[in-house]
């Protein structure tokens, strides 16, 4: 059986750390700040914006929610996205999605002081993604590095799979791959040969959304899977887009859904928010 990649407790040890730099961080009176934003009342946004209060509550980031209501205007909101840029105590700005239809959310997002981007979204830092010196790094792609590193993979000349092409997943992990020096192939719910193309990856990372659709026999034996995936199958139970049971037969090492890749990407945007700062305090004179 494959050895199970413990999100939680990778997790756990990186918002340790960074509780503790937080902690000599306002030793220079800078405390890190993140504002998040919430526009209406989606039922799983909300719960991820509450989550995301209570890791910044148990790191000592201080956190500035807005809770707005589905009816906010366009104007309104990139009028608060504008006052968040100009205000001194936010090192990183957070816009949850979705937002309501009327809103144009490539608007908001580029709104964004490119500086306080803690999500990684503005065009800006997609492009420093994509030469090779990013200033933040998207929240659940750097979530699966550190995942990778945790757990001894070296991609130097790996064959990784990523099926999924989104911009917040897919997309950047293939480029975050590509830099560690893996060979990276995109493939996605329309490539041919789909099977084939995952039974010859070292490295599986599995960002598609749909339920089990990467099969356990498509694993080659010894292979490293990540499964971003979180499927709802049924009333309550969630499954990852790998068939977990099967895969863990063949696989080296996987994560499972839940307490995979998802307590990580809260985790590194509170890396990522803890950065900020420090650019902060360096500019202010601390040093850190």
């Amino acid at each position: 059986m494959a050895h199970i990649i413990d999100g939680k407790a990778i997790a756990k040890e990186i918002r340790t750390r960074i509780k503790d730099e937080t902690a000599e961080l306002k030793k220079c009176d800078v405390t890190p700040g993140l504002a998040v934003v919430l526009v209406g009342d989606d039922p799983a946004s909300r719960v991820y914006v509450t989550m995301k209060e209570k890791a910044c509550a148990e790191a000592g980031i201080f956190s500035d929610e807005h809770k707005l209501p589905a009816e906010t205007s366009e104007e309104q909101l990139l009028e608060l996205v504008a006052q968040l840029n100009a205000d001194e105590r936010i090192d990183g700005i957070l816009v949850q999605l979705p937002l309501p239809d009327h809103i144009d959310e490539s608007k908001v997002l580029e709104a964004i002081s490119p500086k306080k981007d803690v999500d990684g979204f503005h065009p800006y830092n997609v492009g420093r993604l994509a030469t090779g010196n990013p200033l933040f790094k998207p929240c659940t792609p750097y979530g699966v590095m550190k995942m990778l590193e945790h757990t001894g993979v070296d991609l130097t000349g790996a064959d990784v799979v990523v099926v999924g092409r989104s911009n917040i997943v897919g997309k950047p992990v293939a480029l975050m791959c590509l830099a560690q020096h893996a060979t990276v192939t995109i493939c996605h719910s329309r490539t041919r040969d789909l099977a084939q193309r995952v039974k010859a990856a070292d490295v599986v990372i599995a960002a598609v959304g749909r339920a089990e659709m990467i099969k356990g026999e498509w694993i080659k034996s010894g292979a490293t899977v990540i499964d971003v995936g979180i499927n709802r199958v049924g009333e309550k139970k969630l499954v990852g887009d790998v068939e977990f049971a099967a895969a863990s037969e063949k696989a080296a090492a996987i994560t499972p859904v839940p307490g995979g890749v998802g307590p990580m990407t809260i985790a590194m945007l509170l890396q990522n928010t803890l950065e900020s700062a420090k650019r902060r305090a360096s500019g202010c004179g601390c040093g850190k």
